[in-house]
């Protein structure tokens, strides 16, 4: 079993930052994708960014240029570093692991992130 867990979220102002964490712990695979993902009130969750045990990333394109994954394989834990935040970023952050065996893999809580001045 795994468990994942977020951190970071909170309120800032529009133009602001912030950085997320997610570690992953228990029986963690070698080889495994970690990605954060988005749900705004009415809306399907999405994929925001994700990064893989060998450090390939992807973004979506609303956050292309402004928000950095990055991970660190000893610790299981991933990072979501979000500049020049927008009103319309406000969701909850969700944190999946996913080993290269699984499909859908583990979540998280979720984190509330609100951009509001």
């Amino acid at each position: 079993q795994v468990q994942v867990v977020e951190s970071g979220g909170g309120l800032v102002q529009p133009g602001g930052f912030l950085k997320l964490s997610c570690a992953a712990s228990g029986s963690i695979s070698s080889i495994y994708a970690m990605g954060w993902y988005r749900q705004a009130p009415g809306k399907q969750r999405e994929l925001v960014a994700r990064i893989t045990s060998t450090g390939s990333t992807n973004y979506a394109d609303s956050v292309t240029g402004r928000f950095t994954i990055s991970g660190d394989n000893v610790k299981n834990t991933v990072y979501l570093q979000m500049n020049s935040l927008k009103p319309e970023d406000t969701a909850v952050y969700y944190c999946n692991y996913r080993p290269a065996t699984m499909t859908y893999g583990y979540w998280g809580q979720g984190t509330q992130v609100t951009v509001s001045s």
